[in-house]
């Protein structure tokens, strides 16, 4: 029997996987789409990820972050934020005495920096069939493949995405809903390297933003209608970076377009994050609007909590479902339920041009820049470092 099945291997699951079988636990990962192996000349992933500082030390504790630094990744030291240029707000690393504020890396080379430290313990990969139906024992669970195969586990562990089968499976609701915008995400490469810091800029129909990759590569992120994002994927590269040119900040280097895809915006949240048998991580538990780049930071503090309680408290001990409520479910769902509030509550504000609303947004990212004990403390917050005990 394993004490954990994962269902998922993406970079929410298999930092999971890591921590556990470290802690000497018995652990199958179900994963039947594996990320295509890295090579240095392959050209930049359109899904990438702002890392913060504590979702770094994570990796770093559990051994992935050595393998994703041989890939690629960028750090960023500045962080700039403004709707009108002259009440811009700006976050600099050195203000907070950090190393940096945070990483870009490519969602896939995270994964695959996961799977590498794996190779070095005993975690039984499943890549051939998916799940297809668990059931409850007097143990656990009894999770049924495709395949017609089983697998008996204590723990069914859900970190398989926003459309997770397991919770499905589950039966376990979400609440939720997807916003009016969508955003299209454009890889541009430069005639300069990129530098350090990552800016966004509020307009009517949604903000636009810089995103710093390694060399000179970048991501450009574009907000808007569902319509306006439809026809600007029809663009060709020459016509989008037009585009791009008139209606983004004048603050880019001379670059050419090589990719691009649009993105739905979700807000999902589970009714329960746990139940006998069964716990969800990662998109599985929660998706959030992306305007502050918090979704897979907030997937790895369930890692971490997760990880804290199995510390220290076996699976099928008679205290562990209990700290799995008190330690696991209430703690994150209530940290994630602020975080997506939080989040539309800044989409909100930035969404409409009723004059008064626009004045105290201005006035609020400006009093931000100015104000230094208030300023550092968000700033601290937003990047992790109040949280950085595992």
């Amino acid at each position: 029997m394993y004490d954990f099945c994962i269902n998922g291997g993406g970079m929410v699951g298999s930092s999971l996987a890591l921590g556990l079988v470290q802690q000497g636990y018995r652990v199958a990962i179900l994963e039947s789409v594996m990320p295509v192996p890295f090579a240095p000349d392959q050209p930049p992933d359109l899904r990438l990820s702002a890392i913060s500082l504590t979702s770094s030390m994570l990796l770093q504790r559990l051994g992935a972050w050595p393998h994703i630094l041989d890939y690629r990744v960028k750090a960023y030291d500045q962080l700039s934020v403004w709707e009108d240029p002259a009440m811009a707000a700006s976050f600099t690393a050195s203000s907070i005495e950090a190393p940096h504020l945070g990483y870009f890396v490519e969602n896939r080379l995270i994964q695959l920096g996961c799977h590498r430290a794996l190779q070095n313990f005993d975690v039984r990969w499943i890549n051939d069939t998916p799940l297809a139906a668990f059931t409850h024992t007097d143990n656990g669970v009894t999770v049924t493949l495709e395949n017609g195969e089983t697998l008996n586990a204590k723990y069914l562990i859900g970190a398989d995405g926003a459309r997770s089968l397991v919770r499905e499976q589950a039966k376990i609701g979400s609440s939720g809903w997807q916003y009016n915008q969508q955003a299209l995400g454009i890889i541009i490469k430069s005639d300069a390297q990129s530098g350090a810091e990552t800016w966004q800029q509020f307009y009517p129909s949604g903000p636009r933003a810089y995103l710093p990759m390694y060399d000179n590569y970048a991501s450009l992120i574009w907000y808007d209608s569902a319509e306006r994002i439809k026809q600007l994927c029809g663009l060709k590269p020459e016509q989008l970076k037009n585009e791009v040119l008139q209606h983004f900040p004048d603050r880019l280097d001379p670059f050419v377009v090589l990719n691009k895809a649009a993105f739905r915006l979700t807000r999902s949240h589970a009714s329960r994050y746990i139940q006998p048998g069964v716990i969800l991580i990662g998109d599985a538990a929660h998706t959030i609007n992306p305007l502050a780049g918090q979704g897979v930071n907030l997937g790895f503090k369930d890692v971490s909590a997760l990880l804290a309680i199995t510390e220290d408290c076996k699976p099928d001990d008679v205290s562990f479902y209990s700290r799995l409520v008190s330690d696991y479910a209430k703690p994150r769902r209530r940290d994630n339920l602020r975080m997506m509030s939080a989040m539309d509550g800044f989409y909100a504000l930035f969404s409409n041009q009723i004059p008064p609303l626009k004045l105290v947004r201005n006035l609020l990212l400006k009093g931000a820049d100015m104000s230094g004990p208030i300023k550092s403390g968000v700033l601290k917050h937003a990047i992790g470092m109040d949280e950085w005990k595992f």
